[in-house]
C-alpha cells in the first residue's frame, strides 16, 4: 500500500464513523496486510477525527495479556492515541446517544512531567518511571463500532481504528507514588452498585508500566519522544463491560483511590 491507499482508507473509516452506525470492514484494495500498515491507515484516520475532537494528547496501551494477544494472534501490545477533548474528570457523565456499543475498563493512567526520548539502550520500568510525574484510577471509554472479527484481521482493524479509544477519565493525581506496589494493587469495577471484575497491577504485563516501556522502546526505534504532559493510559485491569443509558460505574484502584461515571 502507498500514501495515498492510507488516506483513502482513513477517509473510508472516518467516513463510516460520521454515519454513526457499526463499521464495515476496509474494503480489500484498502485493507492493511501488516500492522505498519494499519498505523499508517490509524494516523490518516485521527488526523481527520481530531478536526473534531481535538490534538493528541496522550497514548492507549491495549491488549497487554497474553490471552488477548494470542486471540489477536499478537506477540506484543499495541498502542493508540487519546485526543484532547475526550479527557475527562472524575467524576463524569456521558451521553449514550454519542455512542454505539459503550463500553468502560479498569486501568491506572500516568501523566508524564517529562520527555521520554529515545535511547541507546533500552528503556526499563525504571527509566520510564523516572519521566512520570503522577499516576491516577482511569476508565478507558470504548466504542465498539468494529465487527467481532478473529486473528490477526481483529488485530489490523482494531489498530487501524484507534482501537476503538473513545476518551478516558481520570481520578485524583497522586503524585508521591513511588513507594507504592503497583502489582499488588487491586482494580475493581462496579456497576449500578454491583461488583464485574477486579484484578491486580501485575496483570498487565506484569506491571503497569511495562506496556509503557514497550512504547518507549518503539517510539525510540522510530526516533520518536513521548512527550511531557502526555497521558497514558497503560491497560485494563478488569475486562471492558458494556453500558446502558442510566447506567453508573465506579472503579477502584488500591492506594489510588476511586473514579465514577454515570451515563445519560
Amino acid at each position: 500500500m502507498n500514501k495515498d491507499n492510507f488516506v483513502t482508507a482513513g477517509k473510508f473509516l472516518f467516513d463510516q464513523y460520521n454515519a454513526n452506525k457499526e463499521m464495515e470492514p476496509l474494503p480489500k484494495h484498502i485493507h492493511p496486510e501488516s500492522i505498519e500498515e494499519a498505523y499508517s491507515i490509524q494516523h490518516e484516520y485521527l488526523s481527520l477525527l481530531s478536526q473534531t475532537y481535538g490534538q493528541p494528547v496522550g497514548h492507549k496501551l491495549a491488549y497487554t495479556t497474553n490471552t488477548m494477544q494470542e486471540r489477536a494472534g499478537l506477540t506484543e501490545p499495541c498502542a493508540g492515541i487519546i485526543l484532547g477533548s475526550t479527557v475527562y474528570q472524575s467524576p463524569a457523565v456521558l451521553n449514550h446517544t454519542d455512542y454505539i456499543k459503550l463500553g468502560i475498563e479498569c486501568e491506572i493512567a500516568v501523566i508524564l512531567g517529562s520527555d521520554i526520548t529515545p535511547a541507546a539502550s533500552p528503556h526499563t520500568i525504571d527509566s520510564v518511571g523516572g519521566a512520570i510525574e503522577c499516576i491516577m484510577p482511569a476508565f478507558e471509554v470504548v466504542d465498539f463500532r468494529t465487527p467481532d472479527l478473529q486473528g490477526m484481521d481483529r488485530a489490523l482493524t482494531a489498530i487501524s481504528t484507534n482501537i476503538s479509544n473513545a476518551g478516558v477519565i481520570l481520578g485524583d493525581a497522586i503524585y508521591d507514588w513511588q513507594n507504592l506496589d503497583l502489582q499488588r494493587a487491586r482494580g475493581e469495577m462496579f456497576i449500578n452498585g454491583e461488583s464485574v471484575g477486579h484484578g491486580t497491577g501485575a496483570d498487565i504485563m506484569g506491571h503497569p508500566f511495562a506496556p509503557l516501556v514497550w512504547l518507549a522502546n518503539k517510539f525510540s526505534a522510530e526516533n520518536k519522544t513521548i512527550a511531557a504532559s502526555s497521558v497514558i493510559i497503560t491497560g485494563s485491569i478488569v475486562t471492558p463491560k458494556y453500558l446502558s443509558k442510566d447506567d453508573s460505574a465506579t472503579i477502584t484502584i488500591t492506594n489510588l483511590g476511586e473514579a465514577h461515571l454515570s451515563v445519560g
